[in-house]
């Protein structure tokens, strides 16, 4: 039995557990890379929720156990919902779910409650609002309160009709949703891919999320996503006294709606429906992870309320996802871009979920720990939602004799450096950036598409060239020949040649590219065109004190620390001469002139539909001007663009009192 925590222990792990959920947040809903399953993450924020509530001077305002993920991203419109998108509560087992059902018997002091049992959709949640019965907006979850507004995108989903059938609808009305893409279509686009020689997305949800989120309609339709609707948000005039009545009513209006669900009394026909639910979910045309229980009566969803972050009249009772047991053969190393040394279990091989399973994640040196995982262990392995598998538990019982605790090594596996971890890290790190797997990654990292855009310079490319000695750095790249290339495996001369051709045109990308190329730790594309506007050139921002960078809107304390540590380094100071002297460019020209414009260094926060203008050209005009555009309005922000249906952005510029302007108002700013 461990030991009680002592008070600074219990602050030290909560703020671990807030950074990891907050981490795994950006993961899932803005990267659409989940690393964990919804069970792990499910875990984690207990935990937490546990730990705050036995701790409840700790907890501040905005921790995540009281928040719904949030989805927004810059290049998109804020839509403000007329009624709060929550998210659902999850349970795993029928104890809980009782309990949920036990909770409502005591609120209304009645047993015989209706209530409707749907299939939980496995997909990316979506409002759409319909105006007289054109639908006129749709919008992601956002922060549950404020979603991207993506209705270009998805007007491209074929089975979804842009009017509703018959005459009678409400004024207004949300429908709340789940957009997906069937199993074919994923298998399509990945053949494709693989005919380019791109690697292949993980899995349809992934890709659903990043979909939805393109700003290219044309390339959304020919990626043919589809929808699924089963929830009722604002309605006005008040249409419908029942959910199961709504279901009925989306079926008379030609909306796709889900496949089945059930009206149940009470928890037995409940808990029958949802095991009911679990055996037909394989025939679905939608994958589904779990069934959703609502109270049917609307009345009584409204009487019961919700927190902060859910509606106490429904619950998600999320299905077990497939598991098997297997033998721990090893444990191996993989070394990241940054360093960061990720442990993988080695599995004897294993049937799950229809594929051959042979290694599972363990994510870090905590979660080896935490869990004891050992080689020759006999484990639980889990594959949730196409993930990578994991590591579930270990089956202590069948452990052989003599088994030693897995000690993680002091040295890096590849170069043989000894690792470091940093202060409120979970990851143990390489610190030599000569690691061949850190070059590798970094060679991966600079050559993508949202660095220096390298085309034909894939994984197998780099790996080719680090194994044969012909890169060791990002500079080696300019000094490569068609000779040298056609030496490659599958590498024929056109192909050299084209590659050639394809680094000799990325010396001249823009700056923030090349600054967020060299992978500079918590330096994502954002911040790379903060710093590009700041600065305009790579030997200014390698000479700027932390003091300097902490100054630049949008760049906290952390980071500035993290590029001052890295320009502190003799090699990369030197990689950033080697890469002016290969005809890189490192400076951008017209960065001076835009510290000149009109609009030099005001900060500026779009909310709400403008008129005119759409929020990337608005964006793209106020750089131009030298301004720079930010997320989020604080003390900081100059002017607030605020058009139609502006959100909580707009009451915070009130509130703070940052002058608020219209497009009107703008372009005549730009013309002053």
């Amino acid at each position: 039995m461990n030991p009680p925590m002592n008070r600074r222990e219990n602050e030290e792990k909560m703020a671990w557990l807030r950074a990891e959920i907050r981490r795994h947040d950006d993961l899932y809903f803005r990267r659409a890379e989940p690393e964990i399953s919804d069970r792990e993450y499910d875990r984690l924020k207990r935990e937490l929720a546990d730990l705050e509530s036995r701790h409840p001077d700790f907890v501040p305002e905005d921790t995540p156990t009281r928040q719904v993920g949030d989805d927004r991203q810059e290049a998109f419109a804020t839509y403000r919902h007329r009624q709060p998108m929550q998210s659902l509560d999850n349970t795993y087992s029928e104890e809980e779910l009782r309990e949920f059902f036990h909770r409502l018997v005591r609120l209304f002091d009645r047993e015989d409650l209706d209530f409707v049992v749907e299939p939980k959709i496995d997909g990316v949640a979506v409002c759409l609002t319909f105006e007289k019965g054109k639908l006129v907006r749709a919008a992601t979850r956002g922060n549950g309160f404020e979603g991207d507004d993506i209705t270009r995108n998805v007007k491209t989903i074929r089975d979804l009709p842009h009017r509703l059938a018959g005459d009678r609808h409400p004024d207004v009305v949300e429908i709340r949703g789940e957009i997906f893409m069937t199993n074919d279509a994923f298998q399509r686009i990945n053949r494709e891919r693989e005919e380019d020689g791109l690697p292949p997305y993980a899995n349809p949800r992934n890709l659903t999320a990043g979909t939805v989120k393109l700003l290219d309609p044309k390339e959304v339709s020919r990626r043919r996503l589809r929808l699924v609707l089963h929830g009722l948000g604002h309605c006005e005039p008040r249409f419908f006294d029942r959910l199961s009545a709504f279901h009925e009513t989306l079926g008379r209006w030609k909306l796709p709606r889900v496949e089945r669900y059930r009206v149940a009394r009470g928890i037995d026909e409940v808990w029958s429906a949802v095991q009911e639910l679990d055996r037909l979910r394989h025939d679905f045309a939608y994958a589904t992870d779990g069934a959703v229980v609502k109270l049917d009566s609307i009345a009584r969803q409204e009487e019961a309320g919700s927190t902060s972050k859910a509606p106490r009249w429904a619950i998600a009772y999320k299905f077990s996802a497939e598991q098997a047991e297997t033998v721990v053969a090893s444990i191996a190393l993989q070394v990241g871009r940054t360093g960061a040394l990720t442990p993988v279990a080695h599995l004897e091989p294993v049937q799950l979920a229809g594929t051959t399973v042979s290694r599972a994640t363990l994510h870090n040196k905590d979660e080896i720990q935490r869990k004891d995982v050992r080689v020759n262990d006999t484990v639980i392995v889990e594959k949730a939602g196409d993930i990578i598998p994991a590591v579930v538990e270990v089956v202590l019982a069948k452990r052989p004799p003599g088994s030693e605790p897995y000690r993680f090594p002091e040295a890096c596996p590849v170069c043989r450096s000894e690792v470091i971890r940093l202060p409120g890290e979970a990851a143990v790190r390489c610190p030599n950036l000569s690691c061949p797997a850190q070059v590798r990654r970094r060679l991966r990292h600079f050559a993508s598409r949202p660095c220096m855009d390298i085309e034909g310079l894939g994984e197998a490319v780099v790996d080719q060239l680090v194994e044969r000695g012909l890169v060791e750095r990002i500079t080696d790249l300019y000094d490569l020949t068609p000779d040298q290339l056609v030496q490659l495996d599958k590498f024929a001369e056109k192909a050299s040649q084209n590659l050639v051709g394809a680094i000799d045109r990325s010396r001249d990308r823009e700056l923030w590219r090349l600054i967020h190329g060299l992978g500079i730790q918590h330096i994502g594309l954002a911040a790379s065109k903060d710093l590009a506007a700041a600065f305009g050139d790579l030997d200014r921002l390698a000479e700027a004190t932390e003091e300097e960078l902490a100054a630049i809107d949008g760049i906290g304390e952390i980071t500035a620390r993290s590029i001052a540590a890295y320009f502190s380094e003799e090699r990369n100071r030197e990689l950033v001469r080697a890469l002016r002297e290969h005809g890189v460019r490192t400076r951008d020209e017209g960065a001076a002139a835009r510290r000149e414009g009109r609009l030099s260094g005001k900060v500026f926060v779009l909310t709400g539909a403008l008129p005119a203008l759409t929020r990337q050209q608005a964006t793209e005009w106020i750089e131009v001007a030298g301004g720079r555009v930010s997320s989020s309005v604080s003390k900081k922000t100059d002017y607030v663009l605020a058009g139609e249906e502006a959100g909580s952005k707009l009451d915070k510029a009130r509130k703070l009192g940052v002058r608020v302007i219209d497009e009107t108002a703008f372009r005549a700013l730009l013309e002053r």
